[in-house]
């Protein structure tokens, strides 16, 4: 008896208890729904101004409006999109303190800033990502004032795509401008749940299915480098986060110089027309270009990772557009309005499929020899042949043949002179070429010496067949990244790095930080 009294009473316990876990789960799952409302409800703000030495980003997630009637998920620097907008004085030193609340581990990579190596933001190269709820702390100093970025290089082909990215400005000691606006292209899905995750391109088996029918090599349109059909998702295209008539206009009075600083932190090629105004193209890259010409109704071809500085003249009263020329879904949503204040007449209409011709910086400006010329004697010379392929039956983007981290590095010792030539064998891709750490001289193009202004950039653009020249100074030891900065086709191989001769990182690689450097 007492044996069936006892199992009867375990029998209850066992109901009981599993009760209990029913009703735990239940009021664990309403926690979690609950903050998943809370998040999901959280909207992101207008990007702010910050000025100063010492910032706090924060890395969170909110909900964006990309036009009166399509939000996405985002994830977001300090709740905006873009993040709040960093501008600091050419020569301060300045201090920024990332903090992660989002799920997954990020970083920071300051684009094109020279700083020290273990400030340059790439996990599991000169760092390891920032795990949720953690901070970590940036110090450096600019010295060359212009238009920068930031963005996280964690995943970064995912993660950018989500809004991870705001503009750095350094501000010069003495301005030539009276108005200063800062316009971030960029390009979303209005259904990211239909799009590719590209960061899987490198396993997509070609030797036993049709993966490979959905390539298009087409590029004769401003899409650029995105030569995927799965690409076409990409429909919605911002300045500033906002696409069409939400995007706000460009104020401006008669009389004053105004100064627009144009940002692609994309995928896609933008073709940039700015109506009605005659203007100088200023700077590439951050960098100044000595006595710029004056230009009217030329495209301003801008591919990922690049900037490019105009000014002009505020003399001829109305409203103007600033517009992406090409024929893609998203185009005709990255237009913004110049407007005067005190006029608003004008006839200044849309013209986006109109053929204008292209600016061009390889004869632009006083021709004047920088620092280094074709013909000098240099102590590290590399080829770098940029292919798309099929390597072990995976797509790839390789350079010399390889994919990243199989790829060949560029050894240099401090004080090297590096010469790179950069050739694009990539029958219908672009590949915007980026060089963490280091700016470097345009020598060449397709085997013509430049013939303007010497051009110092970070980032170059290859359209399929291209060839240039470079060279640099090796005098920022460490390890730096140089790598397309379409992410699309980093994330499938096509990087390498710049790397000094006994350089030692600061920081020891850890297994569990889950470090994805593309």
């Amino acid at each position: 008896m007492k044996l069936k009294i006892l199992a009867l009473i375990g029998f209850l316990l066992l109901i009981l208890s599993a009760c209990s876990n029913k009703q735990n789960e239940s009021i664990n799952r309403a926690d979690v729904e609950k903050q998943a409302e809370k998040i999901s409800s959280e909207e992101t703000t207008k990007t702010e101004i910050l000025k100063g030495n010492e910032f706090t980003i924060v890395a969170k997630e909110a909900t964006h409006q990309l036009t009166k009637d399509i939000s996405v998920d985002a994830w977001t620097f300090n709740g905006s999109v873009p993040g709040s907008q960093i501008r600091v004085m050419q020569g301060e030193k300045v201090k920024i303190n990332l903090k992660n609340e989002l799920p997954d581990p990020v970083t920071i990579h300051w684009h094109g800033i020279v700083l020290p190596n273990n400030m340059d933001g790439i996990p599991g190269v000169t760092q390891n990502a920032v795990q949720p709820g953690e901070t970590f702390t940036y110090e450096f100093t600019p010295r060359i004032s212009g238009t920068y970025m930031y963005h996280t290089h964690q995943d970064g082909v995912n993660q950018l795509d989500k809004g991870l990215y705001g503009a750095l400005i350094v501000e010069p000691k003495e301005k030539t401008y009276d108005r200063d606006y800062t316009l971030m292209l960029d390009e979303w899905m209005s259904n990211p749940e239909e799009g590719m995750d590209m960061s899987d391109m490198e396993g997509m088996d070609m030797g036993e299915s049709d993966e490979m029918e959905g390539m298009d090599m087409d590029t004769s349109n401003d899409g650029g480098s995105m030569t995927m059909d799965d690409m076409s998702a990409y429909d919605i295209f911002t300045i500033n986060g906002k696409s069409g008539e939400s995007i706000e206009p460009l104020k401006m009075k008669e009389g004053e110089t105004v100064r627009l600083r144009l940002a692609n932190i994309g995928y896609m090629t933008h073709k940039m027309h700015l109506h009605g105004q005659k203007f100088n193209v200023v700077a590439v890259d951050g960098q100044e270009i000595e006595n710029p010409e004056v230009i009217e109704d030329q495209l301003i071809s801008i591919s990922p990772g690049e900037r490019y500085d105009i000014e002009f003249v505020a003399d001829n009263p109305g409203e103007w557009y600033l517009e992406c020329h090409g024929n893609m879904e998203g185009t005709a949503g990255m237009k913004v309005k110049l407007q005067y204040e005190g006029s608003s007449l004008s006839t200044d209409k849309p013209n986006q499929d109109i053929e204008l011709p292209e600016f061009t910086y390889t004869n632009y400006g006083s021709s004047k020899d920088g620092e280094f010329t074709l013909n000098q004697k240099y102590d590290v010379e590399y080829t770098m042949n940029l292919n798309t392929e099929v390597l072990d039956n995976n797509m790839a983007y390789t350079i010399n043949g390889k994919a990243f981290p199989n790829t060949e590095n560029i050894m240099v010792k401090e004080g090297d002179l590096v010469k790179v030539k950069i050739v694009n064998n990539s029958k219908g891709e672009d590949h915007p070429m980026h060089l963490h750490g280091t700016s470097f001289q345009i020598l060449s193009k397709n085997g013509k010496k430049l013939e303007g202004a010497s051009i110092i950039k970070d980032t170059v653009n290859l359209e399929p067949g291209d060839e240039y020249e470079i060279a640099f100074k090796a005098d920022n030891p460490g390890n730096w990244l140089f790598h397309c900065h379409d992410l699309h086709h980093a994330s499938a191989g096509m990087v390498t790095m710049v790397k000094y001769k006994g350089f030692q990182p600061t920081f020891i690689p850890d297994e569990n930080a889950n470090n994805q450097p593309e």
